[in-house]
């Protein structure tokens, strides 16, 4: 059944950070007794305490831990008891697609598909391969990332990411993330085809309303069964993607620190705004704006504050 209530401990950081994407989002934030904020839109209610107890209430209590609570403010996965999910799912082929640094002020977006047979799905299993939110260390996910190429072969992978400057600039012709989203996972479905286009289908983690991606789909991916759910990442090939997703955006976090000189962190919280305003009196506006998604709030914030 659907869940209508969650509660789980948030630290400053991280409320402060949720709050952020809530404004940025259109939530309608006000103030409440013992409360940081509340925040409300549509069906759902989110209320984080001043104790760090942040609660969720509501129809949308799944879509929030789905698509922001977990990915963009835990960076992990909520577990609920279900014996299903200590099933493996039967493997045949198909191709999974996932993207990496939506959530991150500085850094690309990155998205990454891989396409599996029974064999090599099975293979990827054995390599522990798993939704790359589950895998803390940059090292394991790298080395892992290395055994998945070698696995499927470079024929069953393709990986596309936005630098900063291509990024805002599309973001600002998209006008919308989901658009831009739809639009990116459907470039890397073509160019998976157009490797091996003998993938029947493709599956990818919902978001936003799922006619988009079929929309943004050119004359090879309009040929394949498209297929989209919540907790994708639990498929093989999805996992593979998440983690090769992962890898590129890291080694570009790794070149963008380079060039600034400055550690970045991950996420939109108080230490990125730290990060960011020391950019900004190092190498000016256009030394942030170069690194950094331009749509966040925190973008905004920090030039004003500077």
């Amino acid at each position: 059944m659907p869940k209508t209530s969650y509660t789980v401990e948030l630290n400053s950081e991280q409320i402060e950070h949720l709050q952020t994407l809530l404004e940025e989002r259109g939530w309608e934030l006000s103030v409440a007794p013992y409360a940081v904020f509340r925040a409300k839109k549509e069906k759902t209610n989110v209320t984080a305490y001043e104790s760090g107890k942040t609660v969720v209430q509501g129809k949308g209590t799944d879509e929030f831990i789905e698509f922001i609570l977990e990915p963009e403010i835990l960076h992990d996965i909520v577990v609920f008891p279900d014996e299903s999910e200590n099933t493996p799912e039967i493997i045949t082929p198909h191709g999974g697609i996932d993207e990496s640094g939506k959530g991150d002020f500085f850094g690309p977006l990155v998205i990454a598909g891989v396409s599996v047979t029974a064999e090599t799905g099975e293979k990827l299993r054995a390599l522990g391969v798993c939704d790359s939110k589950k895998i803390t260390s940059d090292k394991k996910i790298a080395q892992l990332a290395v055994e998945i190429k070698k696995c499927v072969g470079e024929e069953n992978i393709a990986v596309v990411y936005f630098k900063m400057e291509t990024y805002n600039r599309l973001y600002t012709q998209f006008g919308n993330l989901n658009r831009l989203l739809a639009w990116g996972h459907a470039t890397v479905i073509e160019k998976l085809l157009e490797k091996n286009p003998s993938v029947p289908r493709m599956l990818s983690d919902q978001f936003a309303d799922p006619s988009l991606i079929q929309r943004a789909l050119m004359e090879r991916g309009r040929q394949i069964i498209m297929e989209q759910r919540t907790k994708a990442e639990s498929d093989i090939a999805v996992a593979a993607a998440s983690i090769l997703a992962r890898d590129r955006f890291v080694q570009c976090i790794a070149a963008l620190e380079e060039q600034t000189g400055c550690t970045l962190p991950k996420g939109a919280g108080a230490n990125v705004k730290a990060v960011a305003a020391e950019i900004v009196r190092n190498s000016g506006a256009d030394g942030l704006r170069r690194c950094c998604k331009n749509h966040f709030k925190t973008f905004e914030e920090v030039l004003n504050g500077c």
